[in-house]
Parts: structure tokens; C-alpha cells; sequence
């Protein structure tokens, strides 16, 4: 009887792990200097403060979410490192699902899947000067994924700590000398 219930949880942890957030972000996210965030489902229905439904649609099967924002310059992140990136993300099972360019802008989907449905979402924003990562654990419909851009940069406290560290405005940083590591918003 104890085997029984020793292998369970066995089981049950390793679908935990499995479906933890990706293993490739965390290790971009050590090695490259940037902007760390964190949102979990209570954090992202605060956001829609004007009540849209269609947010409220698109973020239902969220999870949890972790948005990453690397400044390639400061940080050496070159186009080779970008291709070891993806084929980190390939090699935990994420399947490519679009590839764009718009605007000097290059933008790849990628998500993993697990009997039939989908577990996780990466979403990658790429061009000359920066790196953003969105790793979603859970799914969000890729036709909408825009909209959930705008209503995270629409929101005041959040879009301004963006813009913030993308124009590089470092005097409004306390700190600047350490790197703005996981910060949890929620």
C-alpha cells in the first residue's frame, strides 16, 4: 500500500514540475540584466479596471505570467544568443506556432501542449535594442495577445516602470547599480 501512494505522489509532483513555468526564461532571466515581473491571475484582473469583458475572456485561463524586458546592449545579448534561445525553448517541447516581422520587429509564439490542450505560452518580442519575453504559464489566444499588451502598458504603475527602464531612465531608479530581479507584482 505505501508503494502505491509513494509513487502517486511521485507522479503528482513531477506534473507539477512539468508544467512550471520554462526552464529557458529562468535561465535568461539570471543571466542577462533587465526587467523582471511577475503577475498571477488576481494581478492581471486588477489591471482591467475598465471592466472589459474581452480582457476578463483573454486572461481566464492564465495562470500565471512572467514578463521579462532586456536591454541587448547593456546586457551583450546578440542574434546568436537569440537562436540559442528558441532552440532552449524547443528543447523543453515548445512547438513554434508564428513567426513575424513588423516594424524591425521580429515576433515568435511558441507553446507546449499536453493532452490536447495548451499548458504554456512563450511570446517573444525581438529587435535591435531590446528582448521581451512573455512566459505565460497557461494559454491566451494568440489573435488577442495584443490586447493584453496594451492593457498592461495602459495600466499607470506598471506601463510607467516600463517606459521607465526602456528609455533607460536610470534617476528614477533607487537602486540602479543592482539588477531589478523578480519583482512580484500582486
Amino acid at each position: 500500500m505505501s508503494m502505491k501512494i509513494y509513487l502517486f505522489l511521485t507522479l503528482l509532483l513531477l506534473s507539477k514540475i512539468s508544467f512550471a513555468q520554462s526552464n529557458t526564461t529562468n535561465e535568461l532571466d539570471k543571466k542577462y540584466e533587465g526587467l523582471s515581473l511577475y503577475f498571477y491571475k488576481n494581478t492581471l484582473k486588477m489591471f482591467n479596471q475598465n471592466d472589459n469583458k474581452e480582457f476578463d475572456e483573454l486572461i481566464k485561463d492564465i495562470e500565471k505570467m512572467k514578463f521579462l524586458m532586456i536591454d541587448k546592449a547593456k546586457s551583450a545579448f546578440a542574434a546568436a544568443d537569440y537562436k540559442k534561445l528558441l532552440n532552449g525553448y524547443q528543447g523543453e517541447k515548445y512547438e513554434e506556432m508564428m513567426t513575424s516581422r513588423y516594424k524591425g520587429k521580429n515576433l515568435d509564439v511558441y507553446i507546449r501542449q499536453a493532452d490536447g490542450r495548451v499548458k504554456g505560452t512563450v511570446i517573444l518580442v525581438n529587435d535591435s535594442s531590446s528582448l521581451y519575453v512573455l512566459d505565460i504559464l497557461g494559454r491566451v489566444a494568440l489573435d488577442k495577445a495584443s490586447t493584453l499588451f496594451k492593457t498592461l502598458d495602459e495600466s499607470t504603475d506598471l506601463g510607467k516602470r516600463i517606459k521607465d527602464f526602456a528609455s533607460g531612465d536610470e534617476k528614477k531608479s533607487k537602486n540602479k547599480d543592482k539588477k531589478e530581479h523578480g519583482i512580484k507584482v500582486d
